[in-house]
């Protein structure tokens, strides 16, 4: 089974939907996960956000974007899948507290399973806000393909393809706290810390599935406005769509 580790998150910034960001309006900063929840998703794997992770990047200055999509992957499906070249894939980036994105870096793929390609377009102001999926820019910065760095260290960088899904889920903890997924019998069946929803040890049930990802790194200057201050924040978040 594929596993490719270019990046290792040291911290999660932010983990946003479009949804979430557009109602909230302010800096606050949510923490989220969403894994085949449902049955539209599983019958259309391809274009499920897993996460979105934002963290500090290999050098002083630098900041990685990273979206996991179709988890969880197989062993079978995992020397097959590609991305799927119908959708358009979207990091939304906003950089002055209004909610709407700014920037866009988007990226699409051209053909199937291990011998695709993917184009990166960004970041660059979008083409609309909101809900349409117009494509920002003609000109790639970035083509080549998956499953390769591309790009340089000193300016953007690229990896799209499979990675070991670094999502952690009990997943049989979590049915344990839900009323209506708790087992009537068993050792699970019994919750005598209400308090505490963690087991130790815990049990990895993604451990051994793979996710699809986009990685980029960049410099944090590329993202920011001319008159970002000290303390700048950004809003970002994810979008897949045809």
């Amino acid at each position: 089974m594929s596993r490719i580790r270019t990046v290792t998150p040291r911290w999660v910034a932010l983990a946003l939907t479009l949804g979430t960001l557009a109602a909230l309006g302010t800096a606050t900063v949510i923490r989220a996960s969403d894994h085949q929840d449902t049955p539209e998703v599983e019958l259309a794997q391809k274009p499920d956000i897993n996460d979105v992770y934002a963290f500090p990047g290999a050098n002083a200055g630098r900041i990685v974007l990273a979206v996991t999509t179709a988890s969880p992957i197989t062993p079978a499906q995992s020397p097959t899948i590609g991305f799927d070249p119908n959708l358009l894939y979207q990091i939304k980036i906003e950089n002055n507290g209004d909610a709407v994105e700014d920037l866009v870096m988007q990226v699409r793929f051209r053909g199937a399973g291990k011998q695709q390609t993917v184009e990166l377009f960004g970041p660059v102001a979008p083409a609309q806000t909101g809900n349409r999926n117009t494509l920002a820019s003609a000109v790639p910065v970035l083509s080549g393909p998956t499953n390769t760095v591309l790009g340089s260290a000193s300016g953007i960088q690229l990896q799209a393809g499979l990675f070991d899904d670094p999502f952690f889920i009990d997943l049989s903890q979590f049915f344990r706290i839900l009323p209506d997924r708790r087992p009537v019998t068993g050792p699970l069946s019994k919750f005598p810390d209400p308090a505490s929803s963690f087991r130790n040890p815990g049990f990895d049930f993604l451990r051994g599935f793979n996710a699809l990802a986009i990685v980029i790194e960049l410099p944090e200057s590329m993202l920011l406005p001319p008159n970002a201050g000290a303390d700048p924040r950004l809003g970002i978040w994810a979008t897949t769509a045809r």
